[in-house]
């Protein structure tokens, strides 16, 4: 039984009615508990939550600091490829979208590695647009094997596999992998999704477990936020990572709250996610899932990243392009969305020490 099968249990669930029928007893009721059901995390998403936002966001900083301490794993991204065959309207990437597509050579990444490896970082995640012609299971392999050379970890966010895929990319050093839902509504989903292997909805759910099932000793999921309303998607994404967690003890489960950001096309946000949703959304899922990690990209501007550490963060992406070579290399390529955080790992580095963190970069798990 995939997570499909939790999904299906809410088809008919009326969200609407149920959150107009809390009350602020209930808030209070959830947050006397020591441990939360999915309706109490639903709870802490609603408005009737709002005026309580304080509290929760203290209960959040315990949990984090008794699970984490005051540690932040930093990690960057390298985007090897952009080419994709997906037409996904709220991408740069989208197969419609006429610019100069690219894909580093081995010598390339190299040149990008060194240059990242510079910073201290230990941790990379690998992203590719989705093309198996253009970025075949053999030249993530390739790349994976090289970057182990120079980094401890290395993660991927690439098109969804299948279980023995994974298993070749494990056997290659790849040892996370990052997969975005992009958003649960299963009938929005096919909408977004125009055409391409990424509309097949079901095979991009089970992949996190298809990866686990393969070995890899990390699982990170997320919904797009501003796809669909912030609550229901962040409802599921806990229960996503929830279900993980559960199935698959031994790995280390994470969820990310990318927001949506401007990109090659006129697709604009369905639904707006503003910071005090964003907050909401984030305290929640650290209360309902204290030993959850949670990553903050660089989607998010320098003073609202700086502002939500103590809300339950543990990673942080630093020293970001989302350009394809973007660490190293010299003209014009695309970018998949417009970052806010444009600061250097050093930069990210003495801003978290400033504020009494300790920026790590080797995974102490």
């Amino acid at each position: 039984m995939g997570f499909y099968e939790q999904i299906k249990k809410y088809n008919n669930f009326d969200f609407e009615s149920y959150i107009k029928q809390l009350t602020a007893e209930d808030i209070q009721n959830v947050l006397m508990k020591e441990k939360f059901d999915e309706l109490d995390f639903l709870c802490l998403l609603s408005p009737v939550a709002i005026p309580y936002l304080k509290m929760m966001a203290q209960i959040a900083n315990r949990l984090t600091i008794k699970n984490f301490g005051q540690v932040i794993l930093l990690y960057t991204p390298i985007y090897l490829a952009d080419y994709c065959v997906n037409e996904c309207i709220y991408c740069s990437f989208n197969v419609k979208n006429e610019f100069k597509r690219s894909k580093l050579t081995m010598e390339q990444l190299e040149e990008v590695a060194l240059n990242i490896s510079k910073t201290g970082l230990k941790h990379v995640l690998i992203l590719t647009g989705e093309s198996r012609i253009h970025t075949p299971v053999s030249y993530i392999a390739d790349c994976a094997s090289l970057l182990r050379k120079f980094f401890t970890s290395v993660a991927i966010e690439v098109y969804p596999m299948e279980e023995f895929e994974y298993e070749r990319l494990a056997e290659a050093g790849v040892d996370g992998i990052t997969i975005y839902q992009e958003v649960y509504d299963e009938k929005i989903y096919d909408c977004l999704h125009v055409s391409g292997p990424k509309k097949n909805y079901h095979f991009r759910l089970d992949a996190a477990e298809r990866a686990a099932e393969a070995g890899l000793r990390t699982v990170s999921i997320g919904a797009l936020l501003g796809l669909n309303d912030f609550i229901t998607e962040v409802f599921f994404t806990g229960l996503h990572a929830q279900y993980l967690q559960k199935k698959y003890w031994d790995i280390e489960v994470g969820v990310s709250l990318p927001r949506f950001r401007p990109h090659l096309g006129n697709f604009l946000a369905r639904a707006k996610v503003s910071d005090r949703d964003f907050v909401q959304a984030l305290i929640a899922l650290r209360i309902f899932l204290p030993r959850c990690g949670i990553s903050i990209s660089t989607r998010e501007d320098p003073v609202f990243r700086e502002n939500i550490l103590s809300l339950g963060v543990t990673r942080m992406s630093a020293g970001v392009s989302t350009n394809v070579g973007g660490h190293a290399m010299h003209g014009e390529t695309k970018s998949q969305f417009e970052i806010s955080d444009a600061r250097s790992v050093a930069q990210i580095k003495e801003m978290l020490e400033n504020k009494g963190y300790q920026p790590t970069f080797v995974d102490w798990r």
